[in-house]
C-alpha cells in the first residue's frame, strides 16, 4: 500500500541506486599497440632524414634565401639546390651572424665585469658646463634649457667613466679623481613632472659636470662616494706637506 502525503505520492526505494549489472559504466575498448616491426623501423629511417631536411631548410629560410629550390639526388633524398650569388650570400649572412654574436658575447661579458667590479654603477642624466675664466662674463641664465642627457655612470678605480648605454664597449667620456677638486648638492627641481634630485662634479680644467635623478637615494650614494674621495685625496695632500 502506497503512503499518501497529501497530493504527494511517495513511492519507497524509488532513489536508492540501482545494483543491475546494466548500470554499471560501460568499459573503453582496449587499445593494443600493434608490435614494431621491421617495416616500421625502415619507415621510421626513412622519415628522419627528411624531417632533417625540413629543419636545414627553415633555417636557410630564415636566412632570407627565398623560394630554396628542392631537389632529388641520385639516391633519392631530398637536396636543396643554390646558385653560386645564393650559396655566396649565405656565407655572408652566416659569418654577419658569427660577428653579432661575437659582439654580443662581449657586451654581455663588459656589463658582468661592470656589475662586479664597479663601486657604483647606473643611470643618471647629466649635462656639461664649462666654468668662466677669470674676466669672462657670467654665462648666460639657461635653466630652461632641457639638455639633461641619459648617460650610463661608472666609478670604476681613480676614474668616473660616462657611457652612452651599459652596453658600450667604450666609454664616450671619462674624469679623473684626482683631477676633481670639488663635489657638492645642486637645488632639486622638477622635470617632466618628477623632482629630480642633482649634484655638481667640478674638475681643475674647469669642466663640470652636473648629475641629476629621480632617486635621491642614488644621488646621496654617488655624493658620499665622491666626497669620501675628495676629502681623502686632501687628506694624503694635508699628510705629504701640500698646503696648496
Amino acid at each position: 500500500m502506497d503512503d499518501d502525503i497529501g497530493k504527494i505520492k511517495v513511492i519507497p526505494d524509488y532513489f536508492q541506486p540501482s545494483t543491475s549489472e546494466d548500470s554499471s559504466p560501460p568499459k573503453k575498448p582496449s587499445v593494443k599497440t600493434p608490435p614494431r616491426t621491421e617495416n616500421c623501423l625502415r619507415s621510421d629511417s626513412y622519415l628522419w632524414p627528411k624531417k632533417r631536411f625540413r629543419s636545414a631548410g627553415f633555417m636557410l629560410n630564415l636566412l632570407n634565401i627565398k623560394g630554396l629550390p628542392w631537389g632529388s639526388g641520385a639516391d633519392g633524398q631530398e637536396k636543396v639546390e643554390l646558385t653560386a650569388a645564393e650559396l655566396e650570400s649565405l656565407r655572408t649572412q652566416l659569418a654577419d651572424l658569427e660577428e653579432r654574436e661575437a659582439h654580443l658575447k662581449a657586451q654581455l661579458e663588459h656589463v658582468d665585469e661592470i656589475l662586479r667590479s664597479a663601486r657604483l654603477s647606473g643611470y643618471l642624466h647629466i649635462r656639461t658646463r664649462w666654468k668662466p675664466l677669470p674676466g669672462e662674463p657670467p654665462p648666460i641664465d639657461d635653466t630652461d634649457v632641457d639638455d639633461w642627457l641619459p648617460r650610463f655612470v661608472v666609478l670604476h678605480g681613480t676614474c668616473i667613466f660616462f657611457y652612452l648605454v651599459c652596453t658600450d664597449l667604450s666609454p664616450q667620456d671619462s674624469a679623473l679623481l684626482s683631477d676633481i677638486v670639488e663635489v657638492g648638492p645642486l637645488p632639486c627641481f622638477t622635470r617632466e613632472d618628477d623632482t629630480q634630485y642633482s649634484l655638481y662634479i667640478l674638475t681643475r680644467q674647469g669642466l663640470r659636470y652636473e648629475c641629476s635623478s629621480a632617486s635621491k637615494i642614488q644621488v646621496d650614494s654617488w655624493l658620499t662616494a665622491l666626497q669620501a674621495d675628495c676629502k681623502s685625496k686632501s687628506d694624503t695632500k694635508l699628510s705629504n706637506g701640500d698646503h696648496s
